[in-house]
């Protein structure tokens, strides 16, 4: 799982936010390994050079009060070799490509004051801007320590029955169909089923939940999961390299280039800055040497290069990003890059699909109607015969209530409607009422309805045979989520292929007044198309398969119960890893606090310069202010960002009151 997917610097900010910052790619450390052995400040590089600038300078400070001038001059030039050794190198090395970034124009000041005999005054921006990026650099480190986290859920070791035997083996070396053992207090190794022992499982890592999870033979558990009181053997069903935290993780890499329109804003404005300062700076040097007085002006042009440095313009959107998005990892909620969080920051209209996000998708028969000279066990063994090869969660309802299932033959699905077969010389159809007409099952088809029940005809030779009820319950968070969402000011609305009778019903009981029933996939991407022309940015969360075109569609897609889920990882720019429909608010409520520290950071940069470079053009302000006001500015924008990754507004969840089944129901 190790190298290929390490998040490199530019991945996650961007090459031309790496670049505008004079960053030169991953962290160096003192051992030269790369970011991912940061833990402590002192063990950056640029800190660590910083720091021995500084002590230099210091130094040279001191001998200048003592009037040895001579080492007063050898210490500050020290002070500023020491401090532009991490940076005058990348900026040149990036010049020669064909890119300037801030270190060029921190390489240019620099250089421009020692030739203008202010030494120490070079040292001092070397000095600064070394802590700087020493700074920047740890804290990036940090924020995408969140992300990275989950490679860490995965255990060292495995323990593997193979030929009779327990064998520890490394998780890398388990092969799908490995009979893996995982005893009390171990985590998976990897996502398999369970083929004996019951246990609860603590997935609170994972999806957030912290409530443990029951879990026997036949159930799928995943990795990362952490083991219970009792010993689980596990049939391997992916390997470490394919595991449903592998595919997070690579989902992650692949989606970390994706730009919010803020970043885009934000390089938009830095990226022509630089070489804009330097022909301004140019122009600044010729004007001097007009008026007669080039030395002044020359060196004015040179501390305004330093202060249009845009370095915290173009850090402050990534840095909030990445701390944001490794907060939100660490509770179930998996944002797709930066565009995805800014989307869901933006977001006012939410579309939620009914089965598998306002429901459990764990459909149930609840009532059976039957017309003479038929029986009740006829409709459903009919019903089940045509659903048999089906995966649909009604014909996973349907045949956990049928014994000795037949399958019909020649059965052909109509998009939407239902399906059609033979069994025994008779020809069958089973679909939503209205496709085919109940006749006089008209009454039991509306009792169905009206009690919140999914009613389906079967029809046999033509004529309508029976009815059967299947109804998906209500999830019990569901009604909070709603109402949580609501007070927040957003509009929220219904859509599901369920008669508008079933829709309806279930709809009143969570709090949602805008219902959108008997649609087609087809049909809710259309609706949320209409959504989005209200002028609301629209959200659409569902699970995924079904809701694929509708998710497409709208400005953002949010799928529930990823965990597992290939379909729903790739379509959705938003994943909740858990099953529990309360991450949805948090999700929004933390995305619309990331967006307002985006834009404070963003405004707080340009004013920045707008301001430093009048200053500095007019004499207000030298090089060391102008170098100290950056540097400072810089440390604070970041650690505005890092507010980001706070996740006390992401509280952990736990398990929310059962709602009693509605009246009539049976399990």
């Amino acid at each position: 799982m190790g190298e290929e997917r390490g998040i490199s610097v530019e991945r996650e900010l961007g090459e031309e936010s790496v670049s505008a910052c004079g960053c030169d790619g991953p962290i160096a450390t003192a051992d030269g390994d790369d970011d991912d052995a940061v833990e402590h400040l002192w063990q950056v590089r640029d800190i660590q050079f910083g720091l021995v600038s500084g002590v230099l300078l210091l130094a040279g400070f001191l001998s200048g009060l003592a009037r040895w001038e001579a080492a007063e001059l050898g210490l500050s030039a020290a002070a500023l070799l020491v401090g532009g050794s991490t940076f005058v190198p990348g900026a040149l090395r990036k010049l020669v490509k064909g890119k300037v970034g801030v270190g060029l124009l921190m390489t240019i000041g620099a250089v421009g004051a020692t030739f203008l005999g202010q030494v120490e005054e070079a040292a001092m921006l070397a000095f600064l801007f070394s802590l700087s990026e020493g700074l920047e650099d740890y804290s990036l480190a940090k924020t995408r320590h969140g992300l990275r986290a989950l490679l860490d859920l995965v255990p060292r070791e495995a323990t593997v029955r193979r030929e009779g035997r327990d064998l520890v083996i490394a998780p890398d070396d388990l092969l799908v169909g490995d009979l893996m053992v995982v005893r009390p207090g171990e985590r998976l190794a990897t996502d398999g089923v369970v083929r004996s022992g019951r246990t609860a499982l603590d997935t609170s890592a994972i999806t957030g939940e912290s409530m443990p999870v029951e879990v026997g033979p036949g159930e799928q558990v995943f990795a990362g999961s952490i083991n219970g009181a009792g010993v689980l053997e596990v049939e391997v069903t992916a390997t470490a390299e394919d595991n449903s935290l592998a595919r997070i993780v690579h989902i992650v890499e692949a989606e970390q280039s994706r730009k919010g329109s803020t970043q885009r804003l934000a390089d938009r404005i830095a990226r022509p800055l630089v070489p804009g300062i330097l022909i301004a700076a140019a122009a600044t040097v010729v004007v001097g040497f007009l008026i007669g007085d080039p030395g002044l002006w020359v060196q004015r042009a040179l501390v305004m290069v330093v202060a249009a440095s845009p370095c915290a313009l173009a850090i402050s959107v990534p840095v909030t990003a990445v701390a944001s998005i490794g907060a939100a990892s660490r509770r179930g909620i998996l944002i797709k890059g930066g565009a995805a969080l800014e989307a869901l920051g933006r977001v006012r209209s939410i579309a939620l699909d009914k089965t598998g996000t306002l429901t459990r998708n764990q459909p149930a028969v609840v009532d059976v109607a039957a017309i003479d000279p038929y029986s009740r066990e006829q409709v459903l063994g009919w019903a089940a015969a045509l659903e048999v090869r089906s995966e649909h969660p009604l014909a996973k309802a349907i045949l956990a209530a049928t014994d000795g299932v037949r399958a019909a033959e020649d059965v052909t699905a109509e998009v939407g409607a239902g399906l059609t077969g033979t069994l025994d010389g008779h020809s069958l159809r089973l679909g939503r009422p209205g496709w085919i007409d109940a006749g006089p099952l008209a009454a039991d088809v509306a009792h169905m309805q009206q009690a919140g029940a999914t009613a389906v005809v079967i029809e046999v030779d033509g004529r309508p045979a029976g009815a059967v009820a299947v109804r998906d319950e209500l999830r019990p968070e569901a009604p909070a989520a709603v109402a949580q969402l609501r007070a927040a000011g957003y509009t929220i609305a219904m859509l599901t292929g369920d008669n508008p009778a079933t829709a309806h019903a279930l709809a009143a009981e969570a709090g949602i007044d805008e219902v959108y029933a008997d649609l087609r996939p087809e049909d809710k991407s259309h609706i949320v198309d209409r959504l989005r022309g209200a002028g609301r940015a629209t959200a659409m969360v569902g699970d995924g398969v079904n809701d694929a075109p509708a998710l497409a569609t709208a400005d953002l897609g949010v799928a529930m119960g990823a965990m597992g889920t290939d379909v729903a990882l790739e379509t959705a720019d938003v994943a909740l890893m858990g099953d529990d429909l309360r991450l949805l608010p948090h999700a929004f409520d933390h995305a619309r606090h990331t967006r307002r520290i985006m834009l404070q950071n963003v405004v707080l940069s340009i004013a920045l310069i707008a301001v430093l470079i009048p200053l500095a053009l007019f004499g207000v302000l030298g090089l060391a202010a102008v170098v100290l006001v950056h540097e400072v500015a810089e440390v604070f924008v970041i650690a505005n960002g890092v507010r980001a990754g706070r996740t006390t507004h992401l509280p952990t969840l736990t398990a929310p009151a059962t709602r009693p089944a509605l009246e009539g129901a049976s399990a």
